[in-house]
């Protein structure tokens, strides 16, 4: 069984130098372990996911611009995430507001290449399938 993720999980993108924390709102008004539950909708960028530091990925255009600039020498530009679809696959059998909740074995898709994945789903007590 997975963890269910809830607010001030720790993130972290393949392309990313640093973690990040997910920000759940709590507008389902469910709370696992206290903090406000994740469901696979809690995907917009700057709201629900907050930058990794510096991006190396060269399909996102600012390292490219940044790279062609350097010679051709890969230079990491700040990381603004793209993620345009929710997190997959979350848990199909628990639904929260309509969706299926966020376990810690979701992964999340930004449009440059990175994959998104939990690293800590902010508690360690709630289980889901």
């Amino acid at each position: 069984m997975s963890m269910h993720v809830c607010s001030g999980a720790v993130l972290q993108c393949s392309f990313g130098v640093a973690p990040s924390t997910l920000t759940v709102l709590p507008l389902n008004r469910m709370l696992t372990s206290s903090m406000p539950a994740a469901n696979i909708m809690d995907h917009v960028p700057m709201v629900n996911i907050m930058p990794f530091g510096m991006c190396s990925c060269p399909a996102n255009p600012t390292v490219a611009a940044a790279t062609a600039a350097a010679m051709g020498v890969l230079t990491p530009m700040p990381c603004v995430p793209v993620t345009a679809a929710p997190w997959t696959p979350g848990s199909p059998t628990v639904l929260l507001g309509g969706m299926p909740a966020l376990n810690d074995s979701s992964k999340l898709m930004c449009t440059w290449g990175g994959v998104i994945s939990v690293v800590m789903p902010g508690q360690v007590t709630e289980q889901i399938p």
